[in-house]
């Protein structure tokens, strides 16, 4: 799957202790592969969130994305704690 990242994303993604994001990028590495997405825990989100879609990074960061028209595209708009989702 091709993955793009929004400006706010890279921001966020940067300003994550080291560790996080290596393990982020790891994740991201994983997403990008079909096969690996059960363990990631990929589900839609409801509400005012509805269009978009959520994976687990660990227990408590999540990565924020939008499945794109164009066929396995995804464009990652957040990451953090649950509080991700009030962004």
């Amino acid at each position: 799957m091709e993955v793009s990242y929004s400006p706010s994303f890279i921001r966020l993604l940067k300003s994550l202790p080291h560790a996080l994001q290596e393990e982020a990028l790891e994740k991201i590495e994983s997403f990008s592969n079909p096969t690996n997405h059960k363990s990631l825990k990929i589900h839609k989100l409801q509400g005012r969130l509805k269009d978009r879609w959520s994976f687990s990074v660990n227990y408590k960061t999540r990565i924020v994305f939008l499945f794109l028209t164009r066929p396995r595209r995804a464009h990652l708009l957040a990451i953090g704690d649950h509080e991700v989702y009030d962004r």
